[in-house]
């Protein structure tokens, strides 16, 4: 649910007697119960990454190590009213997020005697959920949303969805490039919910925003009464990619890989995500199905949710972890340094790379990510030459600068190139650069700066020359 559109699911699970029900199409398993449910265990192949049953005492707040607030009318320095035109002022008051003592966390809106409409909105403070490389991403909640109906339900507007993590540091002013992946929107207490992709660019773009590709709605009987589960897949085991929206357990709407630009589909798909809960009051949601709130619209009815999970199969745990450094922990300057062996990154991810030679390569490079390789021996004479090898399908007029620096990714470049689309993500070209004279061991830092927020580089392999 994020800055202007139709978003912001909460979805509901009906949590029945601990049965479990296989996904067709992921071979998932899926638990639901009647009652308070337990974060249900990884099936096999998947491993747990992160889980939070809301089973702490009665009338008390999140835990702030898995949840941060999101308060008042909008991010530090982004758009006013969330970006969707929604009217209540987010708190971190247990009036209005608090966990229930029965294992729930409760969302409730409240209206005040001026009229004034409070809420709450939290979100995951790891924004690392990620599908890794060839494998899969799995984030799921059992959800009761808010049970009211006709007049007195205008205006509501429950919401689990998630935002890509660059999203975070500049108040998702780049909405809605970096993606966004709605997994249970409901409005103005209809049975039903609504599941949505947002990407590109706003307005129009390959993704229709501000609407985004959307499932259309969906009825959903029961849904405002008791538990249902929701759950969105991204699968990056097949070709093309696929985003899968799920509700107990059954696949209702799909995206894949080719309906969109490679581009568009990568700077929404390819990097760690946040997950956030919400209800909100009015904006341009509601307003499409009618409008509110009004002096008719009840206040106090929260919407429930028993648990959230994530988990990740076929790579570990959704990030990328760094590869052991060379024997010896040296590394020569002279002779192919491969890009995945880094000691230290941040933005990047690894994948299988079809260049000369098979490996990996290091992609989804954007502006402000970085490469770290500890212990490279220039020797006593001079290095004073720099090459890469490079592949982009970036779009066109994005472009950046693959940036040299020694000791600290703040000092000074010792040397860059500026490099664009080559033809492909796998179409690779050895791009040279000059750099100042360097002898000794440094510890070396790949720097990626850029006007544009979007991906502009996959790096293979670099070195040095006199």
């Amino acid at each position: 649910m994020h800055a202007l559109s139709h978003r912001r699911g909460r979805v509901v699970r009906i949590l029945a007697v601990m049965a479990v029900v296989a996904l067709a199409v992921a071979g998932w398993l899926t638990t639901r119960i009647s009652a308070s449910a337990a974060v249900p265990p990884p099936a096999p192949g998947w491993s747990l990454v992160f889980g939070d049953d809301f089973n702490g005492p009665a009338n008390t707040g999140v835990n702030r190590s898995n949840w941060l607030y999101s308060l008042g009318h909008g991010y530090p320095g982004g758009a006013a009213n969330w970006g969707t035109g929604e009217i209540e002022t987010m708190t971190d008051s247990t009036a209005n997020v608090f966990q229930d003592g029965q294992g729930h966390l409760a969302i409730k809106p409240i209206r005040d005697a001026a009229g004034n409409w409070t809420s709450g909105r939290i979100e995951t403070q790891r924004t690392d959920f990620a599908a890794p490389a060839g494998g899969k991403l799995r984030v799921e909640a059992a959800i009761q949303q808010p049970n009211v109906s006709g007049a007195a339900a205008a205006g509501y507007w429950p919401a689990f969805w998630m935002l890509g993590d660059a999203a975070r540091p500049v108040g998702a002013t780049n909405w809605p490039s970096i993606g966004e992946w709605d997994i249970l929107e409901n409005i103005n207490g209809r049975d039903s919910h609504f599941a949505a992709m947002h990407c590109g660019v706003s307005p129009g773009g390959p993704c229709n925003e501000t609407t985004g590709i959307g499932s259309g709605e969906r009825a959903c009987p029961g849904c405002k009464t008791g538990f249902h589960t929701y759950a969105i897949e991204y699968d990056r085991s097949t070709s093309p990619e696929t985003l899968r929206w799920f509700r107990d357990g059954q696949n209702f709407f799909t995206i894949s890989q080719n309906q969109l630009d490679a581009t568009t589909w990568n700077n929404a798909t390819h990097r760690g995500f946040f997950i956030i809960l919400n209800v909100a009051m009015g904006g341009g949601f509601p307003a499409a199905f009618g409008g509110g709130p009004t002096a008719a619209t009840q206040s106090g009815v929260p919407m429930l949710v028993d648990y959230v999970s994530v988990y990740t199969s076929g790579g570990g745990g959704g990030t990328t972890p760094p590869p052991p450094p060379p024997p010896g922990g040296a590394r020569d300057a002279y002779s192919t340094i491969q890009a995945e062996s880094f000691n230290a990154q941040s933005g990047t991810q690894t994948e299988a790379t079809a260049d000369t030679g098979g490996g990996e390569d290091v992609g989804w490079i954007g502006n402000g990510d970085w490469l770290q390789f500890d212990n490279v021996n220039f020797g006593s004479s001079a290095a004073t030459q720099f090459s890469a090898r490079v592949a982009s399908g970036a779009a066109s007029g994005v472009s950046g600068l693959v940036e040299v620096r020694l000791d600290s990714r703040t000092s000074a470049p010792i040397g860059s190139f500026a490099t664009g689309n080559t033809g492909g993500w796998q179409s690779w070209r050895t791009v040279p650069a000059n750099i100042a004279a360097v002898t000794g061991t440094h510890t070396v830092y790949l720097t990626f700066s850029s006007g544009q927020p979007a991906d502009y580089v996959n790096v293979n392999w670099f070195t040095f020359g006199h």
